[in-house]
């Protein structure tokens, strides 16, 4: 028996950054290191590494057919997908919700090339730019 695909809830995406990005931020501590063992206060640094991890593992975007859910480091935002009016593409591939009054809103670790993902979750409210 063949289960009928439209009656099936469209899922649920969450867009994340790269966890590699924390690879990256180890490898930033270890190499600052030898500077920070330098002087007193040097220990320092290694702030820098830590905020990269938190922001990789915290900042997201979350869509489904109810809301879009923004995280970034400290707080959250969701808005119902009917307040978003459209959406912009920005320079590097950039994403953002432009909302009923005009502001946008950047979605974190949205890109173009994740825009059919984006209009599967959103139940039919943004159209397939791939046409299909």
């Amino acid at each position: 028996m063949i289960a009928d695909r439209s009656a099936a809830p469209a899922p649920r995406v969450t867009f994340r950054i790269s966890p590699l990005t924390v690879f990256a931020a180890l490898g930033l501590a270890v190499c600052a290191t030898p500077f920070a063992t330098g002087a007193p206060l040097l220990w320092l640094v290694y702030l820098v590494p830590i905020g990269m991890i938190v922001w990789t593992l915290r900042v997201r975007t979350t869509v489904d057919t109810e809301a879009v859910t923004v995280r970034r480091v400290l707080g959250r935002r969701r808005v119902p997908w009917s307040e978003i009016s459209s959406l912009r593409l920005g320079d590097r591939a950039r994403v953002s919700a432009v909302l009923a009054d005009g502001a946008e809103l950047r979605l974190p670790a949205v890109h173009i090339r994740d825009l059919p993902q984006l209009a599967a979750a959103s139940g039919g409210r943004l159209p397939d730019p791939a046409g299909e």
